[in-house]
């Protein structure tokens, strides 16, 4: 009889374990579970977006706080992949500058008045965004998502929600050292797929009091807000990116910059190719 109830015993164990197998875990994910995966998925990434070529543009804005506009230039590139990252063919530039009292426009190359404050502010921040060393057309140190990146942060789940049709994780982000003036924000990421939906930045600190006062410089409102959007194959691309800010600097220069950026037009190099994500996919 002892031998029937150890039996019984061990086939209720074994069939036990074989449904626990079969269910699924329903532990909710921590907000560092879920970067990991989207940080996996990121790295994957890297080599697909290599299969594809794009158009983007970048319109940027510079004017004073009074709200007069100094300069506008819109650019327009062809985006191809490159083994090291992207090569940009710059298609056509127009744009528009306050001289003398009044309007001038211009359109392609070279741009008038380009020794100017504002002509090489403008410059400057469409070079930093057409950045050739990534593979989605923006700088990579925007954005605390790769393995390495999210090293030097720590994140939070601030619960789940829909957006845009999809269910998405909300988290916060910002630095581990607190004393680090770099990006804080929020991340919204696809439940489904493991990969960032929409992401808001802002400087995870002022810039200190010190710097503010004797060198007179300081950034109020820097920030972005990308938007992804995702391709057939389940690629995602950042498919927007916009920022407004002020720059105060050295006591003299005081300016309001507006960016915006809108890659379109993907076209898929090597069809063959499937991606592969980590987690379950609807």
């Amino acid at each position: 009889m002892q031998r029937v109830h150890l039996l019984v015993f061990l086939l209720a164990a074994a069939f036990s374990a074989a449904q626990d197998l079969r269910t699924p875990s329903t532990e909710p994910l921590t907000a560092d579970a879920i970067m990991a995966r989207v940080a996996a998925n990121q790295d994957r990434s890297e080599a697909l977006r290599k299969q594809y070529v794009y158009r983007q543009h970048i319109h940027i804005i510079s004017h004073k706080s009074n709200g007069r506009l100094l300069r506008e230039e819109t650019a327009g590139y062809d985006v191809v992949p490159t083994p090291d990252g992207t090569q940009k063919q710059l298609k056509l530039i127009t744009g528009r500058y306050w001289n003398k009292g009044k309007y001038e426009t211009f359109q392609g190359e070279p741009i008038p008045n380009s020794g100017s404050l504002d002509a090489n502010l403008v410059k400057d921040f469409r070079d930093d965004l057409s950045n050739d060393k990534t593979k989605d057309g923006l700088a990579k140190d925007l954005f605390p998502l790769s393995t390495e990146e999210q090293k030097e942060y720590e994140f939070k789940l601030l619960g789940q929600e829909m957006l845009a049709e999809r269910s998405v994780y909300h988290i916060s982000f910002g630095p581990k050292d607190k004393h680090d003036i770099t990006w804080a924000g929020e991340a919204y990421i696809d439940a489904a797929e493991f990969q960032p939906v929409r992401v808001f930045t802002k400087l995870s600190r002022r810039i200190p009091f010190g710097v503010r006062t004797f060198l007179g410089t300081d950034l109020p409102g820097l920030g972005f807000n990308v938007v992804y959007k995702r391709q057939e194959d389940g690629v995602w691309f950042p498919a927007t990116f916009g920022t407004e800010f002020r720059i105060h600097a050295v006591f003299f220069f005081n300016r309001e910059v507006s960016i915006a950026l809108e890659n379109s037009g993907f076209e898929h190099t090597h069809v063959e190719s499937k991606m592969k994500v980590v987690g379950p996919v609807e």
